[in-house]
């Protein structure tokens, strides 16, 4: 009855269910620690926190091998130590972040509300073009207005969506965009990322009012 007991125990904790659990679990905490490192982090030392910050969202996606949640955060992480490090050194941070990116949008699109999607359309408008980097506009569309299809009301995807525009010098539409970010519903658990990114919306806003 005891060896029973103890093969319960063991199955119940293994299950699918705890795992999840788990995986939720240090999603919020590397969501939480890059929300840190984006907002609240001083630039001269960005690049050494998103740098550790890789490291740690490595170590969710080994702890769950295929798991879209880990490799976006995992993508994500190095998108921001690539944005801190700058240059010419970040190209190959942008492209292991697209590599995961892309791995996680090939195991499941849907994953987190499309944020592959949105991350990819940031990656390839930010990135240089050919013949320095992968970076191109039309993909960068077509990726975005995915991440629109999947969650047309979320803050993220309309911010990217509205910043990539204003670059495009769609001002117009940009200004639509922005104010649907600043419109978007709070998310649960991540009110520290929604206020640092409807901070950048407002500002987005204001800029692209302008240049009207």
């Amino acid at each position: 009855m005891k060896n029973m007991l103890l093969l319960i125990s063991f199955i119940t904790l293994s299950s699918p269910v705890f795992a999840d659990e788990r995986l939720d679990a240090e999603i919020a905490k590397i969501q939480h620690d890059w929300a840190k490192a984006n907002y609240q982090t001083p630039k001269d030392t960005q690049e050494i926190t998103f740098k550790a910050l890789t490291e740690e969202a490595h170590q969710i996606t080994v702890n769950n091998p295929n798991a879209p949640e880990a490799l976006i955060w995992e993508g994500i992480t190095y998108s921001g130590y690539a944005k801190a490090k700058g240059g010419i050194g970040a190209l190959k941070l942008a492209e292991k972040a697209r590599d995961l990116l892309q791995i996680a949008e090939k195991i499941n699109p849907q994953a987190l509300q499309g944020s592959a999607y949105t991350s990819l359309g940031s990656l390839y408008y930010k990135v240089p073009g050919w013949p320095i980097g992968f970076g191109d506009k039309k993909i960068a569309r077509a990726y975005l207005e995915k991440a629109l299809e999947v969650n047309p009301t979320g803050v993220d995807p309309n911010y990217f969506y509205a910043d990539f525009l204003d670059n495009q010098g769609d001002h117009v539409k940009a200004v639509e965009y922005y104010k649907k970010a600043l419109a978007a519903p709070a998310r649960s658990g991540r009110e520290d990322a929604d206020k640092g990114r409807k901070q950048e919306a407002e500002v987005g806003l204001r800029m692209a009012e302008e240049k009207l």
